[in-house]
């Protein structure tokens, strides 16, 4: 596997014979995957929810220990992106296009079949928003970070290649070169394919649902086709233009239509009790951190939580390569410190305030204006609640169509992200991968929204994608190992030239030079003298002067 297209053409492969086996068997791929799914869940969803854990607990380490004054770089580098623009990017990247199509459904959903309790009532209002803010809260955005910090301090400070493999450069060496590392390299991009083709899928059928509820567009197989089409030359041609072009104007554009969309609901909406749902929020989830993390239900059936926590859980891992890999990417000169207050608590923040007044808003109408018809859409038709949330509010077509337009620009930047990322990976972790390869990576995305949907089997992949979970989440273990390793080498390469440097200023000079300094001295004290030996000679001179006149 010593050509430089090993992977790319090992990952393409794989990928058509993916889209084959969506065409032409898409039951069975169901089948498959959810089977493969139903088994993880029954044996191994302790790992899954212990996995998170540690990984949470390693971003929290290494960020105020003293590995957090490492920067991901060299010592003179400083951050490439102002920090709102980082952050836009972040959310743009990851989860943006998701907070939109879950923000009312989700905690809806949990108000109505809560995993304990019975449902439409004060208790499981509570309990929805407690979970919601598991799912997306620091968990989440701990898969990404983990990911992200690994790459970015083997990329930048140890100048590696920009590929997962390199992560592992301290366990298994110059052996990330060869087999091994291609063969991380090209189950990392499956990840990612499936991944934004699943998530390119349901932003689909979201926005097919919106136009059809403004404007009677026809719900439909050709619709949604049209749809991605569109939207795959928009984020192709997007990408072409780099990082520093459309990605960075486009994710810009995201943040101000997201806040703007959030702060007309937050005004129209029932502003108090957002606030409170928000506080209440996060004291609960605060309180019981620890027991949901690791809540299985082994007395229990665990339905819900196989539904709802696991399946969260396994696809935060699942898109962490994806997502970890472009935060990598655009993380360049911060500390890791810097790097994990960013990349974890301050999105988290976001998405906590924006469950709040959407999925808060949603449960207090339910709860004490009767509005069920939102109940019955979120139970039916999960891609309609949120359109059917903005009727309870005034200027409803125009927030309809704002949700819409800003679907869709997260659509762009999610998938162009992807596209980035797999060039990147595709081309031995060139940091500013070919436009071929990328314009090929977007066909093919596009192509797979477009078969899964035709053929029904968007489920079936969506389940593939977190059954994919169990293999990155071994790899993203002995990658905190890994880097911790690498870590630990650094500061000691650190201290020990802070040290040298120190030693340098205090060891006694050499006697020729404090030979040479003495002089130095001695001609400045003679020179201080100077001006009094001259007063004293003009003195005498005046004296002398006076004599002679006499």
């Amino acid at each position: 596997m010593r050509d430089k297209k090993t992977v790319f053409y090992s990952s393409l492969a794989v990928s058509l014979v993916l889209i084959s086996i969506g065409i032409f068997a898409p039951k069975q791929l169901e089948h498959f995957s959810n089977s493969s799914l139903s088994f993880i869940y029954n044996n191994l969803g302790w790992f899954i929810l212990g996995s998170v854990f540690i990984f949470f607990a390693f971003c929290i380490y290494i960020g105020i220990s003293k590995f957090g004054h490492i920067r991901l770089g060299d010592d003179d580098d400083r951050p490439e992106y102002r920090t709102a623009t980082w952050i836009g990017m972040l959310f743009s990247a990851s989860i943006g296009i998701s907070l939109v199509f879950w923000g009312v459904a989700e905690p809806v959903s949990y108000y109505i079949s809560p995993p304990f309790g019975t449902g439409y009532s004060e208790e499981s209002a509570k309990t929805a928003m407690q979970f919601v803010f598991l799912h997306w809260g620091v968990s989440a955005w701990a898969c990404y970070a983990v990911v992200g910090v690994s790459l970015a301090f083997f990329q930048f400070r140890k100048k590696l290649p920009a590929s997962l493999s390199s992560v592992f450069y301290p366990l298994v060496g110059d052996k990330i070169r060869g087999t091994f590392g291609k063969s991380i390299d090209v189950i990392v991009i499956l990840s990612i394919v499936i991944g934004i083709a699943t998530s390119l899928g349901f932003g689909t059928l979201q926005v097919n649902s919106g136009m059809n509820y403004l404007w009677n567009v026809p719900i439909g197989i050709s619709t949604q086709a049209i749809i991605i089409i569109v939207v795959s030359i928009i984020y192709v041609a997007s990408t072409v233009s780099g990082l520093q072009g459309a990605m960075k104007h486009l994710s810009n554009l995201n943040m101000f239509l997201a806040f703007a969309l959030l702060g007309l609901v937050f005004f129209f909406g029932p502003t108090q009790m957002v606030l409170k749902i928000l506080f209440q929020g996060i004291g609960d989830y605060a309180q019981n951190f620890i027991g949901m993390s690791f809540r299985t239900e082994p007395y229990g059936d665990g339905s819900w939580i196989s539904s709802w926590t696991l399946f969260y859980f396994g696809w935060w891992i699942a898109w962490a390569p994806l997502v970890g890999s472009f935060v990598a990417r655009i993380s360049k000169g911060r500390t890791i410190k810097q790097f994990m207050f960013g990349a974890i608590f301050i999105p988290v923040l976001g998405s906590f305030t924006w469950f709040s007044v959407m999925g808060g808003s949603a449960i207090t109408f339910i709860q004490n204006a009767g509005a069920t018809a939102l109940a019955t859409a979120v139970e039916s038709d999960v891609t309609s609640a949120l359109f059917k949330f903005f009727e309870y509010l005034p200027m409803s077509v125009f927030l309809s169509i704002l949700a819409m337009v800003l679907v869709i620009v997260f659509f762009i930047t999610s998938a162009n992200s992807a596209v980035f990322v797999l060039g990147m990976i595709s081309e031995n972790g060139n940091p500013n991968p070919s436009h071929l390869t990328k314009i090929v990576w977007g066909v093919i995305i596009a192509a797979i929204s477009v078969v899964l949907i035709m053929t029904g089997g968007l489920a079936g992949l969506q389940s593939a994608l977190v059954a994919t979970a169990i293999p990155i989440a071994v790899l993203m273990l002995f990658m905190c190992y890994s880097t911790f390793i690498g870590l630990r080498e650094e500061a000691a390469i650190i201290s020990g030239r802070e040290a040298k440097e120190k030693a340098e200023l205090s060891k006694p000079e050499k006697p020729e030079e404090m030979k040479k300094e003495l002089a130095i001295l001695a001609e400045v004290e003679e020179t201080k003298k100077e001006p009094a030996i001259l007063a004293k000679v003009d003195e005498t001179r005046e004296k002398e002067m006076v004599v002679m006149n006499k």
